[in-house]
């Protein structure tokens, strides 16, 4: 079986790339998908398609609208969406989209350090399992991987 999964969350370190080496390593049958995380990219998004915006609010407003078409479409052809919470920064766009995702039936696992326990627990609540690593969350992709 061939899984897709959504890598949502935290940006600013290689959490990323160390489940996708965990998945080439043990040659797993998993496609990734993941937003841009590439910030200015990101940010500047509705700017570069849509023109130049006096007012940061619009800015924003339309780099949110392009970067949401996006990552919901991700996320609706994924299996499994993965979110990542930081400690450095909040990632409120992470707990938007594993509600996107626990709103459309598909499983989350969460990832964050033991002292963001606290703040997360309704989204570790509803999540299949609560992880603090990327070896961890590979492990799992192993294990279910074996169907």
């Amino acid at each position: 079986m061939k899984y897709r999964i959504y890598l949502s969350g935290e940006i600013h370190t290689d959490w990323r790339e160390q489940i996708k080496h965990g998945i080439l390593e043990n040659n797993l049958a998993i496609e990734v998908f993941s937003p841009v995380t590439d910030h200015e990219k990101s940010d500047n998004v509705g700017e570069e398609i849509l023109g130049k915006e006096t007012n940061n609010f619009w800015k924003d407003h339309k780099a949110s609208k392009i970067n949401a078409l996006r990552t919901q479409t991700a996320i609706k052809k994924s299996d499994i969406v993965i979110v990542r919470f930081g400690d450095k920064y909040k990632q409120w766009n992470a707990a938007f989209d594993a509600g996107i995702a626990i709103g459309l039936g598909i499983p989350v696992i969460v990832m964050h350090a033991p002292e963001l326990t606290h703040p997360l627990k309704e989204i570790d609540g509803l999540a299949m399992a609560v992880t603090e690593t990327p070896q961890q969350v590979v492990e799992i992709l192993k294990y279910i991987s074996q169907l």
